[in-house]
């Protein structure tokens, strides 16, 4: 049996600084991966897709040339087998140079296989045994795969294979109107599929307040995406050389019948094979490991990191999750995932940046609410840039001005946004908003005269 200071399972978002944290402490660790080192961000989540929205935009970008007095001449095509490759390079070369850092640490062991608990300190890899007095699980998730009439009988796609996809589907079926079904229906569109988006909800992206929903739908049927809400009792089966879905749809049934079917509705955790329950660390009922503030699990010196907590569904908050627990056992802190302000973005184009609370989640947790919001075609640099599609948004307590939450769903959101989340996490106010000098011509100088046009909200 070997023994480590610390074991820690899967090469997540969380997973390498944490070892690289111990190791630094001069703590001998095993970090344990049995699929690829840097888990979806790297390999199936954000920079792969992130690497083909760049390559749709560009398309889109390209076919709307005219609209800025620009000449290209011709049609503009997409040859996927590049994009896939560009893809593929760029997402390997992180995945690389992460592998390279983890093996040039000292004290820090990388060891490949499926990890399982035979006990609350000890772990069975493959036929080795390892132990250490701190375990930490950071083994992510994957799509989840809904019960559906007929899904089990025809061949379907996840996000993971749409980013090794080097052809370009005639029409594509996306189920699921939230993140990561939104992202890819639109890139897929700009690439030259026809595409179809079947939601269940009322609205696209549910937890999003109405108006944000409704401009996302907008600006997607705009470029030619049919969106279906209100779907239910949704059935798939073969037709022809194709799928057909069919779905009730606020009382109507609709049909539609498309080359591909991509399956978006959801994450699981990947821990139904860790065997939690020999190392007596509970889950909830959708399989997630509950955590305390500190990111404990209910068996003491064992921990949950990322994805699989159910704490926070992104690259960023899993690395915090890395953050508060060196924090608490390195730095003689106390910090506390319950202090995290929520931050995120869809990306889309234009992207949607969100921070802190929505304006419905403000009035559920008791709030008197104040809000102020403008659409982007009141603002200079959208109409510059040609891209007026969507709002900003903001959301105040009325009695107190304490910034709550906002939202910029228009150009560079997703980087205007950080103005809101860091000003939330300072516990400022809209009069502190108020006093700021912005630069013009940009989407962020429309955030003091939000804050000073908020109205109480009855």
């Amino acid at each position: 049996m070997r023994t480590f200071d610390a074991i820690i399972i899967g090469a997540g978002q969380a997973g390498p600084p944490l070892a690289a944290r111990f190791a630094a402490e001069g703590r001998k660790v095993a970090l344990i991966e049995r699929h690829q080192v840097g888990g979806t961000c790297v390999n199936t989540g954000c920079t792969p897709t992130k690497t083909m929205v760049a390559s749709a935009r560009a398309a889109h970008v390209a076919r709307r040339a005219a609209d800025f007095g620009v000449d290209i001449g011709g049609g503009i095509s997409v040859d996927m087998k590049r994009v896939q490759a560009r893809t593929a390079e760029i997402a390997g070369a992180s995945r690389s140079g992460l592998e390279s850092w983890l093996s040039g640490l000292d004290n820090v062991t990388l060891l490949r296989g499926h990890a399982r608990f035979i006990g609350p300190d000890r772990v069975a890899l493959d036929d080795e045994l390892l132990t250490a007095p701190k375990i930490f699980i950071n083994v992510g998730g994957r799509a989840a795969i809904p019960d559906i009439e007929g899904l089990s009988d025809i061949p379907y796609l996840t996000n993971s294979d749409m980013v090794g996809l080097d052809r370009l589907p005639a029409h594509l079926l996306v189920l699921g109107g939230s993140y990561i079904g939104l992202e890819f229906a639109q890139m897929f569109a700009r690439f030259g599929s026809k595409v179809t988006v079947v939601e269940r909800g009322a609205h696209l992206i549910g937890r999003e307040d109405p108006e944000v929903s409704e401009a996302v739908r907008g600006f997607l049927e705009d470029e030619g995406i049919t969106v279906m809400t209100g779907a239910e009792c949704i059935r798939v089966e073969r037709g022809g050389d194709g799928i057909v879905m069919h779905a009730d749809c606020d009382g109507e049934t609709r049909t539609a019948t498309g080359s591909d079917l991509l399956v978006a509705l959801g994450r699981k955790p990947n821990t139904d094979d860790l065997g939690l329950d020999k190392a007596g660390v509970a889950t909830d009922d959708r399989g997630f490991v509950t955590v305390g503030s500190g990111l404990e699990t209910s068996q003491p010196g064992i921990f949950a990191l990322g994805d699989c907590n159910g704490r926070g569904a992104f690259t960023h908050t899993a690395y915090n999750d890395y953050e508060i627990v060196a924090a608490n056992l390195f730095d003689g802190e106390s910090r506390s995932i319950d202090d995290r302000i929520p931050g995120y973005a869809l990306y889309t184009d234009p992207p949607l940046g969100r921070a802190g609370m929505s304006e419905t989640e403000a009035k559920k947790a008791g709030h008197s609410v104040a809000v102020s919001s403008r659409p982007m075609t009141n603002v200079s640099r959208a109409k510059e840039k040609g891209e007026t599609a969507g709002l900003m948004k903001l959301i105040a307590d009325a009695d107190t001005g304490k910034l709550l939450g906002g939202a910029i769903l228009g150009p560079g959101g997703d980087e205007a946004i950080h103005a809101v989340l860091n000003l939330i996490n300072m516990g400022a106010t809209a009069k502190d908003l108020q006093w700021a000098v912005p630069i013009h011509p940009t989407v962020s100088e429309l955030l003091p005269t939000l804050a000073g046009g908020l109205e109480p909200v009855r």
